[in-house]
């Protein structure tokens, strides 16, 4: 694994020595019920929903800025996003991530296993919160290059040369369900045209002490059942960008080079009746049905 994911022993570690700002992704009532010592509530890395449109990148960028601001960061220190385990948060302490990777912040790392690994460790928790000083550090524009919207993602339907990797939850694939929070919460079911489908549990395996990624090389071998290489341009999706996160992470780790997020994902494709959607079992299960 590459030094993105860092486990909670090395982090205890880490913090003695250098510069760090520890954000904790979790509803607010369970940063109070206990957290990683001197850790940052944001909570809206997770429930922040994004639209494609400029304005909408643009209130993300600003938005997050201010956010990561307002816990300390200034660019100097690393950024350590955490949420309770690896598959209980849908994948919001790398969407954390995602987002800063965004943004073009300098540093920053996932807790592999969130604070389920930091208990298990016997490491201490805290009820403090803190009161960072204000931070603030300049968005790089071409770091954006890894965002792209439902223009982008239209124009990729039918194109051969890009996978359209959709790695949500099997309801949501077969048109089922139109989200993890309900059959029904948007308008349409269905999938985006011509996409694969990897859900995004299958980048981890279950250990003693809760999920953890899979190697490089296992996840290189689930990428290959649904066409995708070393060399593949990936283009993403889920619900709202958190359990894509999480595959995004997957995939850099095992060394895809050129892997993108479309973001606004269902939640965005689904409400606009002009973009298009297949719908019911994918084409190849149908025929074989």
């Amino acid at each position: 694994m590459t030094d993105v994911l860092v486990t909670a022993a090395d982090l205890a570690t880490f913090m003695k020595t250098n510069p760090t700002v520890v954000i904790d992704t979790r509803a607010p009532e369970s940063y109070a019920a206990g957290h990683i010592p001197g850790a940052v509530n944001v909570h809206e890395i997770f429930t922040y929903l994004a639209t494609s449109t400029p304005e909408g990148m643009s209130e993300l960028k600003h938005k997050f800025a201010e956010a990561f601001a307002k816990a300390g960061l200034t660019g100097k220190e690393t950024a350590v996003v955490y949420e309770q385990s690896m598959n209980s948060g849908f994948g919001q302490s790398c969407r954390g991530y995602y987002i800063l990777a965004f943004l073009g912040y300098p540093s920053a790392k996932v807790l592999h296993g969130g604070l389920d690994a930091w208990k298990a460790d016997g490491l201490p928790l805290s009820t403090e919160a803190p009161s960072p000083a204000m931070g603030g550090f300049a968005i790089d524009p071409a770091a954006g290059d890894i965002l792209i919207d439902a223009r982008q993602m239209l124009e990729a339907v039918g194109d051969p040369k890009i996978v359209l990797l959709d790695v949500r939850d099997v309801d949501e694939w077969i048109g089922d369900s139109s989200s993890p929070y309900g059959k029904d919460f948007c308008p349409r079911k269905g999938r985006i045209p011509g996409a694969v489908w990897l859900e995004w549990y299958r980048m981890m395996k279950p250990t003693a002490d809760g999920p953890r990624f899979k190697s490089k090389d296992e996840i290189l071998a689930e990428c290959a059942t649904v066409g995708i290489t070393p060399a593949s341009t990936v283009y993403l999706y889920c619900f709202k960008g958190a359990r894509a996160s999480n595959t995004f992470v997957a995939l850099k780790n095992a060394g895809v080079k050129d892997v993108r997020m479309y973001f606004g994902s269902w939640n965005e494709w689904s409400r606009d009746p002009s973009l298009p959607i297949e719908e019911g079992l994918p084409l190849a299960a149908a025929k074989a049905a």
